[in-house]
């Protein structure tokens, strides 16, 4: 046996152990016999071993790995990178992948993917290169991305998929079911939805391929269609749309231009990125760290957190300045400097608890007047509950502590009103802020913190002016 049968048999073996189109992920192991065979420049063997994993174990594998290992292993790959796995890269991963392959690469994979997803890579792209792969696309596959990339960002047109079926209410299911066997163009498709429209391709109805399936030959579309339906305006932003899906139970939906013609249908699995996406962004948003992920570079980092750390330090700032109007009752009681971070962090942690539930309900479009209402009014009376809870133990801790009990009296008092102070502000800030155009989820963090860490040192070292000398 000669050493190119002897790598073939050890590919062979390898491959065997991968499960086609495993259901449960990329394994370790598989993991480590790839990027062996990447370091080893076989390419043969990486071929091998990759052909078998399902797109987003490709997708996922791409993600992990350094990005020169990437590089090389897309290098190794060529045309044998399935395009579907571009499909589940991350933003900042999907990047580089594509400057790696290159334009030429990017138009041969885009007609093998849905046109939605073809418009989601293609976006990423530069103006230059972005030019350059739609100049290699067939008209028909650039008149789809073309169109996609006319409608907003974030937009049901960005996400909605242009392949779809659009058939007259005459026809019958029989003349349905053998069109769908016999274009070509449908074989690589999934659909939920037959689509019903008149002359001026306005939906008129809808049908679910069960539905069609399950009916008779003779039976007509228009007998069997659904009229109760919805669809979305193309300009309707995503995060709508993901409510409407949320809210509905839906799986598939159609898509109405401004003279409500049908253009497109979104599907549920676009929804389910568009629900990680914002909850992603929300999570982030909460942190100061939009837009920051592993693969961040350090001046990307530093840009992404410097902001939020300058506009927090100014709070801190005035935070100070209100501890520095009591600085003759501090220098006499020094118990108080002990005792004042513990009703500013108190505060804190309840606002954001507070304003965490506010910014879900919100993003789940959940709040109305009274709902809003009843929500505040619950929130302060937790604050109060609370409050009297901790101030009880808090004072009985600071009692033991220090011995005094104007003290422990003073520490309950300020925990009280700040805990109070926390619920009320957790909901109004967000709600205020949605009403002037603002985010909550970017910045009702940074309020609230500002305003429980003032009004706690204000009301603790003000009660204990009052009282204590």
């Amino acid at each position: 046996m000669n050493d190119s049968d002897h790598d073939i048999t050890a590919t062979d073996a390898e491959v065997s152990q991968i499960p086609a189109k495993s259901l449960y992920g990329l394994t370790p192991k598989v993991e480590a016999a790839i990027m062996a065979a990447v370091e080893a420049g076989e390419q043969r063997r990486v071929r091998a071993l990759t052909a078998p994993l399902h797109s987003a174990d490709m997708a996922d594998l791409l993600g992990r790995i350094s990005p020169k290992k990437c590089s090389q292993l897309l290098r190794m790959l060529g045309d044998e990178l399935d395009p579907e796995a571009m499909t589940y890269l991350d933003e900042d991963v999907l990047e580089q992948v594509l400057d790696i392959i290159g334009p030429e690469a990017i138009a041969k994979a885009l007609p093998e993917l849905d046109s939605d997803d073809a418009v989601t890579i293609v976006e990423e792209l530069e103006p230059e290169e972005r030019d350059e792969v739609l100049k290699n696309l067939t008209v028909q596959d650039r008149v789809f991305v073309e169109q996609g990339l006319s409608y907003p960002e974030d937009s049901a047109g960005r996400m909605m998929q242009r392949e779809m079926i659009m058939l007259p209410p005459y026809w019958t299911v029989g003349q349905t079911v053998d069109h769908l066997r016999g274009v070509s163009s449908h074989d690589n498709q999934d659909f939920y939805l037959i689509m019903v429209v008149d002359t001026n391709f306005h939906p008129i109805g809808e049908i679910n391929v069960g539905r069609l399936l399950r009916a008779n030959r003779p039976v007509r579309l228009s007998e069997i269609m659904t009229v109760d339906f919805r669809s979305v305006p193309v300009k309707m932003d995503q995060e709508e749309v993901a409510m409407l899906f949320r809210r509905y139970g839906m799986v598939a939906t159609s898509v109405v231009n401004e003279d409500g013609r049908l253009v497109g249908v979104i599907t549920l699995d676009d929804i389910v990125d568009v629900i990680d996406e914002e909850a992603e962004e929300d999570l982030m948003a909460l942190a100061g760290v939009s837009d920051a992920s592993i693969r961040s570079s350090l001046l990307e980092t530093f840009q992404g957190r410097a902001g939020w750390l300058l506009l927090n330090l100014l709070t801190a700032v005035l935070a100070s300045l209100v501890i520095g109007l009591f600085e003759n009752t501090l220098e006499q009681v020094v118990a108080l400097a002990v005792l004042m971070p513990i009703v500013a962090s108190m505060g804190g942690n309840a606002g954001t608890q507070t304003v965490t539930v506010a910014v879900r309900a919100i993003a789940m479009q959940e709040f109305s007047t009274q709902s809003a209402a009843r929500f505040a009014l619950r929130e302060l009376l937790v604050g109060a509950v609370n409050g009297v809870l901790f101030a009880i133990i808090a004072a009985v801790v600071s009692y033991i502590w220090f011995g005094d009990i104007w003290i422990s009296l003073i520490l309950g008092g300020a925990m009280v009103i700040n805990l109070v102070i926390a619920g009320l502000t957790g909901t109004l800030v967000p709600l205020s802020l949605v009403r002037f155009g603002v985010d909550p989820a970017v910045a009702s963090s940074v309020f609230i913190t500002t305003i429980t860490d003032v009004v706690g040192f204000f009301v603790f070292l003000g009660l204990a002016a009052l009282f204590l000398l």
